[in-house]
Order: structure tokens, then C-alpha cells, then sequence
């Protein structure tokens, strides 16, 4: 998830503007994104996504990341954390509305690889409210908004970390990744 020095994952009105991405990250992306193999989204982002990867690959000035993410978004099984949401019609995609600590631990038994986040602030406030998410990777960007949307709200107990690794980029954004200390 990208990040704020400040700690915001968005602006106030949801804008992700200030976000510095390049190829030099996507190839860092990709390589994390392809351990994983189920992709969990808010409702919000999850329609954004499927509005765009599905077909990203298909544009004739397709980069790299779009057909090679896009390729992976096709294959991932996705899960949407969403109240309002239907399950109908939708392919390799299991909607969430309730019993969310069941759902996501049973997710979490079942045989595969890492489920990995993307973006979600409310999806992401939801599962660590309920102590669901087992680790961190978190692009820290250059800047200070001083507003915006908090990736942590409401934590009622420590959350200790384990530093894995960190990568710093030329874009000036910093990847961490930390493990959840249980």
C-alpha cells in the first residue's frame, strides 16, 4: 500500500495524485504480486480494478506492467469485502458481508500461497480492527499531506513488527515490509 511520510494513504477527497510509481517499482510489484494468489479489495477499489485490468492488456500501447498485471488479475482469485455487492455473474471472485473474521481465517486455511491487500483504506481499517492481517508492505512516498484518509485509525492495542526488508527507490519512495509479531 502506498503511504505518506504522514501515514495517509489517500488525500482528503480520496486523490492519489502524489503517488510516485515507475517501472523500477512495477517490476518490484510484480515480483511480490506473483507469490501471491488470491487479491483482496474493497468494494471501491475492487470496481475500480475490474473497470481496467481485464482488458489493460488488449491496448496497443499496453507497457509491460499492464499486460503482465493484467494477466495476473485475470488468474488471481479475488475476494471484495463489500456489504452491498452481488456474487452473481462474477468469475474467480468470492464476496465478503459479514462474518469477516470467519471468512478471512478460512481463507486463510485453505491451500495456496500469500493473500495479498491492495489498497482498501476501509477494507484495510476492517481487518486490522479485527487483528486479520499478518504483515505490511507499504511504499512510503516523499511527501507530507498533512490530511487525507490514515491507513491507521482506531487501534485499540500495540501492533508490533518485524522488519523484513526494505528497498529504497530513485523516485525517492521506500518499500517495507514488515511481519506482524504475534
Amino acid at each position: 500500500m502506498h503511504i505518506s511520510l504522514d501515514g495517509f494513504v489517500a488525500g482528503p477527497n480520496g486523490e492519489m495524485d502524489w503517488i510516485k510509481v515507475d517501472e523500477e517499482i512495477f517490476d518490484h510489484v510484480g515480483k511480490r504480486i506473483n507469490e501471491g494468489d488470491t487479491a483482496l479489495y474493497g468494494r471501491v477499489t475492487y470496481q475500480m480494478m475490474e473497470g481496467y485490468w481485464p482488458t489493460a492488456a488488449d491496448s496497443p500501447t499496453a507497457s509491460k506492467h499492464d499486460i503482465e498485471h493484467s494477466k495476473w488479475y485475470k488468474d488471481v482469485h479475488k475476494v471484495v469485502l463489500s456489504r452491498t455487492m452481488e456474487a452473481t455473474g462474477l468469475i474467480n471472485t468470492t464476496i465478503i458481508s459479514d462474518n469477516l473474521s470467519d471468512s478471512i481465517n478460512e481463507i486463510k486455511q485453505q491451500e495456496g500461497s500469500d493473500i495479498l491487500l491492495f489498497g482498501s483504506p476501509r477494507a484495510t481499517h476492517a481487518l486490522i480492527q479485527q487483528n486479520l492481517i499478518d504483515g505490511y508492505w507499504l511504499f512510503v512516498n516523499p511527501i507530507i499531506l498533512g490530511q487525507g484518509i490514515p491507513l491507521f485509525v482506531d487501534i485499540k492495542d500495540k501492533i508490533k513488527l518485524q522488519l523484513l526488508s526494505t528497498q529504497q527507490f530513485t523516485t525517492g519512495v521506500t518499500a517495507l515490509s514488515y511481519s506482524v509479531d504475534r
